[in-house]
This record gives C-alpha cells, sequence and structure tokens, in this order.
C-alpha cells in the first residue's frame, strides 16, 4: 500500500510555483493550451526568435512541461527549433495555409459523421448547450469568448467521434484556422464581424446534437468555404509584418 501511495502522490511545485495540485500530464497540457492561446492571439508573434526560459516566463510553467509544450508545437510546425539559436514562432505562410484547408475540409468532414453517427446523450446535451449559448450571445460575443467556445467545440466534435488518432491530425490545424480567423477578424477592416462563423458552427452543433450525419458535412462545407474566403482579402491586404515580425515595416512617408 506504501508503494502504491507514493505512485499517486502529487508532484511538488516547481520553480514557476504552479500548483502543487495538478500532476504531470495537467501540467504539460496547461502549458501547451497556455501556448496556443499565445499563438492564436498572435502575442507570440509569427517570426518571433525567443528561448525556452522565455517561454517559461511567459507562460509560468517549469521547464519540462514547456519543453515538452514546445516539441508538441515543433510537430506541428507552428513552432521551430532553431538549435544553438532557440526558438522562434513559424512565420505563417498564407498559400501554405490555404492549401492545408483542402486537408482539413476533407478530415473535418470524416470527423463530424463519425460525431453524429457516435455521439452519446452526454455528447448531444453538451452540444446543445454549447449551441444555446452561441445563440443567446451570437450579437455581443468577443472574439476571445468566441475562441474559446470554439476549442471546446472542437474537443467535443473529437470525442463524439472517438478516434484518438484523428485529434492528432486535427488538433494543430484548428490552432493554425483559429490564428488565422483571429488575424482576419481583429486586423482586416470591416471584418470584425463574427456572424459568419458562429452562424456556421451553430449549424454543425445542431447536426451533431441531432444526429444529422447529412446536415452535418455540408455544415463542415459552409465553414470551410467562409474560411477560404479570408484569405483572398488577406492575400492582398493585410500588413505583411502580422505574418512574419522580423519583416522590417515601411517608413512612414
Amino acid at each position: 500500500m506504501a508503494r502504491r501511495k507514493s505512485a499517486l502522490e502529487l508532484v511538488r511545485p516547481d520553480a514557476s510555483g504552479a500548483p502543487s495540485r495538478r500532476n504531470r500530464i495537467n501540467f504539460f497540457e496547461l502549458a501547451y493550451q497556455r501556448i496556443e492561446d499565445l499563438l492564436v492571439n498572435c502575442e507570440l508573434k509569427p517570426g518571433r526568435f525567443l528561448t525556452v526560459q522565455e517561454l517559461q516566463t511567459v507562460t509560468g510553467f517549469g521547464r519540462t512541461p514547456v519543453h515538452n509544450a514546445v516539441n508538441q508545437f515543433a510537430a506541428d510546425t507552428l513552432i521551430i527549433i532553431r538549435p544553438r539559436h532557440g526558438l522562434q514562432i513559424a512565420p505563417i505562410d498564407l498559400a501554405r495555409e490555404r492549401l492545408l484547408l483542402k486537408l482539413r475540409r476533407d478530415i473535418e468532414r470524416f470527423v463530424v459523421k463519425l460525431a453524429a453517427e457516435r455521439a452519446s446523450l452526454s455528447h448531444r446535451n453538451q452540444a446543445l448547450r454549447i449551441e444555446r449559448v452561441l445563440k443567446e450571445k451570437h450579437d455581443t460575443l468577443t472574439l476571445a469568448e468566441f475562441n474559446s467556445l470554439d476549442r471546446r467545440i472542437d474537443t467535443l466534435i473529437l470525442a463524439a467521434a472517438g478516434e484518438p488518432f484523428l485529434a492528432h491530425t486535427l488538433k494543430p490545424l484548428h490552432t493554425i484556422y483559429r490564428r488565422i480567423g483571429f488575424i482576419h477578424h481583429r486586423y482586416m477592416p470591416g471584418h470584425a464581424d463574427l456572424s459568419g462563423t458562429i452562424d456556421s458552427h451553430l449549424a454543425i452543433l445542431s447536426a451533431v446534437a441531432n444526429r444529422r450525419v447529412d446536415r452535418a458535412e455540408a455544415a463542415v462545407d459552409v465553414l470551410i468555404d467562409f474560411m477560404d474566403g479570408m484569405f483572398d482579402g488577406m492575400e492582398s491586404g493585410i500588413d505583411p509584418a502580422l505574418l512574419d515580425c522580423s519583416i522590417e515595416p515601411l517608413p512612414d512617408l
């Protein structure tokens, strides 16, 4: 019993002062989520160089969870590990990310089909609850609030689909396009309105909650088409420094 009790003991606080009630797995998940938030809202600017220690400081987590999270983001092509030079937040390549949207469409259709077919009563209830929140706050939802709900929707759909392998493929794509959405709505003139993306997510939630496979797949197509349309304006109208902060800005004339 003593050995078993010892194995279940929670980890001690590390140098970052993170709460001791969290176990090591949660430290990694929390560090990953925190870094993802910083990537999505561009507080970690695309193209920025930094060290693991700087990332520890900005996230508040210790070396091990941050190091593990960095390795995962490197595998996801969102962070570049530069030997002897630290880390670089991968610059945004709009042409590449628009191309990958075709991959996301195919995978997302497969995932939402499984979710609609396999969703348990609990999954369906969660979908209805998020749908209700989106409807109630449709006209007042902030970009940060939407992105938080968007992550919950993605997590729910993947859980309902019930195939862990798919999560490893879709999770980095979700992060990539959540960041594209942030830049589009925050920095593209005249595109602050979230109605289009909210309505697309409402359609997906409704289809999954009602186990309508055909409507779920159609709703995914509408969402991906909406996201593809974001690139039209961004390719010609976005400040290149928002995609790679190492690019020198044009001087004021």
